[in-house]
C-alpha cells in the first residue's frame, strides 16, 4: 500500500507554502515555514490566538483547490474551548488542533498574527508592528523526582527551551519567590513572562492570557497615560492629571530654582510626581477593570527635568550651561518598585533617551511617532508647552532645538488667561467693520451671537481665555486693524469702538463683560505673545539657516496646545513660518504615541536609540544669531519675512507706521471710557 501524497498548503496573507505529511496540524506547518501565528498555550488548544480561516475555492494562482474535507473534522479540543469562550466563527479553526488532510488556502487573520499591525487613528503615519518585548509562554514543567534532582528553577527552564525554544533564560530572585506556589497551585502548568526573550520576569499558576502596559507622558503641567493590552496593542484606558510639581513652580526654570534655593527640593518633587503617576496607573486599572499587578510593564516620556526627577536623578545641572544631561542613553530593565510604581513588583520600566540638554524623551518620542527620519520632504515638527521642542530634518539630517516660550500660550502671564477648561474662550471672530467679537467658549458648541447661548453657558458662564483663543484673538486683533503689526493697540479706535478702551498710559480691547466680570486683552498680553511667539520662531530660524534651508515642506503641531489651535492664526501671528495650509496639521500628543510605540514594539525601540544619536542640537541660548532672529520675529507676523503662502488665501494688513505717537496724542484727548453694549 503506497504511502499518501504530501498535502500543499499556501498561508496567506504571507504568502508562504510547503508540503507536508496528512496529518500535519496547521501550527506546525505554519510554524517550519515561519508564518506569523500568534499563540501562548502552545499549541494546546487553551487560549485560542491561534485562529485561523479555511479558504474554500479553486486557486489556479496556487494550482490547488481547497475544501473543508481537506482539513480534518472539528476536533473535542476545539468543542471544549468553544464550550468555554463561545462558538468559532464559521469557518474559522485552531490551527493546533485541525489537521491537513489535503491542499488548502490558510488566511491568518490579524488578530492572529504575532506582529500584527495596531492601526494608528492618523492614516498619514506608519502603523505599529506589535511586538512587545514582554511576552507570555504557557508549560507544562515535570515534576520534581527523587531520582532526578534539579530544582523547580531548573526544570521550569528546561520545559521553556523544549517546548517553546527560548534556551539560557535569566531569572530574578523575586521569580523564584513566587514560583513553588505556582507551580502546584497550576498542578505543574504555569504561564510564564519572559522580558526580551533573555529572562523571567512573572509567573502565574495555569493559563494566564492578559498582560498590561501603560505608556506615560510626564508633562511639566500635565501626565498623560495610556493602559495597554500588550498581546492585542489595544489601548483598553487612558487617564491625565496636573503635574502636581506646579506647586514647585509653573514653568521647568522655576522648579530647577526651586532645589537650587531648597537643598532636597528635588526629592520632595520626586515623590510628588511618583505619587501622581500611581494614582494615574489605579485610574487606568480602575477603567479597564483589571488588577494593578496584571501591568508588567511601563514607558516613559518627558522633558530632560521631568525625565531626571521620575528617575530620582537631580536636575541641577540643567539649571545653567553647559545644560549637562546625567545621561541620554535609554533607561532600560529598570524594575518598577526603583521608582515606587504599584504595579507588577517584578514589573519593567523603559524611559525613552534624551537628546540634548533641553530636548528630552518627549522630543525623541515625537520624532519615532512622526519619523521625518523616513521622509523625504523637510518636515517641522514642534511642541509647544512651557518649553517647546523643535526638530527640522528628513531621511538625510535631523536637527533640533528648545526654545523659552514660557507658558504664555497656556494662558499664564495673561491678564484674562486659563487653562482649558468649560468656560474658557476658545475660537475668537472680530468683525473688521464694526470691530464686535463673537467666540465660542469649551463646553459650549454655539457662538457667542448666536441664540441660546447664554442659556447654555449658565452652568459655567465665561470664566477666561485658554491658549487656542489668545493666538485667535490676538490673530484677528491684526486682521481687524486694532493692533498693527509692531502690536501695538491702535488706541484712535477708541473714539469709534467701545471696546477699545484706555488702560493706563496704553489701550486694551474689551473681548467681553458681564456681571461677574470683564475679560480684556491688554497691551502686555500682547506683548506676552509677542515675546512667546519671537522665541519660537527664533528658534525655528535657526535651525532652518543650520540646515540650509529658506522653507519647509510640512509643519506638524504636537501636545495638547497643537491639537486645538488653528493652523491659519498660528502663521497669521507669526508662530511658524511660511507654509501651504494644506500641509501643517496637527499630530495630536505624539509624545505619548511615540511612549506607546515604543511599549508595543521593541523594534522601536532600537530605532529611536539609533536614530537620536544622529539629531544635531543647536543650542538657542548660546548662538549668536537668535537674538536678530527673536527682534525680527516680534513683528506681526514677522518683520522681514514675505510670508508669501499665507497671503495667497490669507489678506493681511501692510505695514504700519508706528503707533506710539498716535496713542500718545489719542490719550490726551482720550473721553471717559464707555463700556461696551
Amino acid at each position: 500500500m503506497s504511502e499518501p501524497e504530501d498535502a500543499l498548503v499556501v498561508f496567506t496573507p504571507s504568502g508562504r507554502r510547503g508540503r507536508f505529511p496528512v496529518g500535519t496540524p496547521l501550527l506546525e506547518a505554519a510554524r517550519s515555514l515561519g508564518v506569523d501565528i500568534d499563540s501562548v498555550c502552545g499549541g494546546r488548544g487553551l487560549c485560542g490566538r491561534c485562529q485561523v480561516d479555511l479558504c474554500e475555492g479553486s486557486f489556479a494562482k496556487h494550482g490547488l483547490e481547497s475544501a473543508a474535507s481537506h482539513l480534518s473534522a472539528k476536533s473535542d479540543t476545539e468543542y471544549a474551548w468553544e464550550m468555554r469562550r463561545g462558538p468559532l466563527s464559521s469557518g474559522r479553526r485552531l490551527s493546533c488542533s485541525t489537521q491537513l488532510l489535503g491542499d488548502a488556502v490558510i488566511d491568518v487573520p490579524p488578530s492572529s498574527q504575532v506582529h500584527r499591525q495596531v492601526v494608528r487613528k492618523r492614516a498619514e503615519v506608519v502603523n505599529i508592528e506589535l511586538d512587545p518585548i514582554v511576552r507570555l509562554y504557557f508549560v507544562e514543567v515535570q515534576q520534581p523526582d527523587m531520582h532526578v534532582p534539579a530544582s523547580d528553577l531548573r526544570r521550569l527552564k528546561d520545559a521553556l527551551n523544549y517546548q517553546w525554544h527560548l534556551p539560557q533564560l535569566e531569572s530574578d530572585i523575586r521569580v523564584v519567590q513566587q514560583l513553588q506556589q505556582a507551580l502546584r497551585q497550576g498542578q505543574w502548568q504555569v504561564t510564564v513572562a519572559v522580558y526580551n526573550d533573555e529572562r523571567i520576569i512573572a509567573v502565574w499558576p495555569g493559563l494566564h492570557e492578559k498582560i498590561y502596559g501603560m505608556a506615560v507622558d510626564v508633562g511639566s503641567t500635565t501626565i498623560a497615560a495610556h493602559l495597554c493590552d500588550l498581546q492585542s496593542g489595544e489601548v483598553v484606558a487612558s487617564a491625565g492629571r496636573m503635574n502636581p510639581q506646579i506647586r514647585f513652580g509653573e514653568d521647568l526654570m522655576s522648579r530647577v530654582s526651586y532645589i537650587m534655593m531648597n537643598p532636597g527640593g528635588e526629592v520632595d518633587m520626586t515623590l510628588a510626581v511618583r505619587e501622581a503617576l500611581n494614582q494615574v496607573t489605579e485610574e487606568l486599572a480602575k477603567e479597564a477593570g483589571i488588577g494593578l499587578n496584571a501591568i508588567i510593564e511601563a514607558t516613559f516620556v518627558g522633558n530632560p527635568i521631568m525625565h531626571s526627577l521620575v528617575f530620582g536623578i537631580n536636575p541641577v545641572e540643567l539649571g545653567g550651561a553647559p545644560f549637562a544631561l546625567a545621561t541620554d542613553e535609554a533607561v532600560d530593565g529598570l524594575w518598577a518598585t526603583e521608582i515606587d510604581l504599584r504595579i507588577h513588583p517584578n514589573a519593567r520600566v523603559y524611559g525613552l533617551p534624551c537628546i540634548a540638554g533641553h530636548v528630552g524623551a518627549d522630543t525623541a518620542a515625537v520624532i519615532l511617532s512622526e519619523t521625518p527620519y523616513l521622509s523625504e520632504e523637510l518636515m517641522l515638527l514642534v511642541d509647544v508647552g512651557t518649553n517647546a521642542e523643535i526638530v527640522l530634518g528628513n531621511r538625510e539630517r535631523l536637527l533640533a532645538a528648545s526654545s523659552p516660550t514660557g507658558p504664555a500660550f497656556e494662558g499664564a502671564q495673561i491678564s484674562c488667561g486659563q487653562r482649558a477648561a468649560p468656560g474658557a474662550i476658545e475660537r475668537v471672530r472680530i468683525d473688521p467693520q464694526t470691530l464686535e467679537p463673537r467666540f465660542k467658549v469649551i463646553g459650549c458648541d454655539l457662538w457667542s451671537n448666536q441664540a441660546g447661548f447664554a442659556e447654555a453657558i449658565a452652568g459655567h458662564g465665561v470664566t477666561g481665555v485658554c491658549g487656542s483663543g489668545i493666538i485667535e484673538v490676538i490673530a484677528e486683533l491684526f486682521l481687524a486693524g486694532i493692533i498693527n503689526h509692531e502690536g501695538v493697540v491702535n488706541g484712535a479706535l477708541a473714539e469709534r469702538c467701545p471696546r477699545v478702551v484706555a488702560d493706563g498710559r496704553t489701550f486694551a480691547y474689551v473681548l467681553h463683560q458681564d456681571a461677574s466680570r470683564t475679560l480684556r486683552i491688554t497691551q502686555n498680553d500682547v506683548r506676552a505673545i509677542q515675546l512667546a511667539k519671537a522665541a519660537l520662531y527664533a528658534g525655528i530660524k535657526l535651525l532652518m539657516e543650520q540646515f540650509g534651508t529658506d522653507r519647509v515642506e510640512r509643519i506638524r503641531l504636537a501636545g495638547a496646545f497643537g491639537t486645538h489651535i488653528d493652523v491659519k492664526y498660528a502663521m497669521i501671528l507669526g508662530l511658524i513660518p511660511d507654509c501651504d495650509l494644506e500641509h501643517v496639521t496637527s499630530a495630536g500628543n505624539a509624545a505619548g504615541t511615540g511612549a506607546r510605540i515604543a511599549l508595543l514594539s521593541r523594534k522601536s525601540r532600537q530605532e529611536i536609540e539609533e536614530v537620536v544619536r544622529r539629531v544635531e542640537k543647536v543650542e538657542t541660548a548660546t548662538e549668536p544669531r537668535f537674538q536678530e532672529h527673536f527682534i525680527a520675529a516680534m513683528a506681526i507676523p514677522h518683520k522681514t519675512d514675505a510670508f508669501s503662502r499665507l497671503r495667497a488665501s490669507v489678506t493681511l494688513p501692510a505695514p504700519s507706521p508706528s503707533q506710539n505717537t498716535l496713542n500718545r496724542a489719542a490719550g490726551r484727548r482720550q473721553r471717559p471710557p464707555r463700556q461696551p453694549s
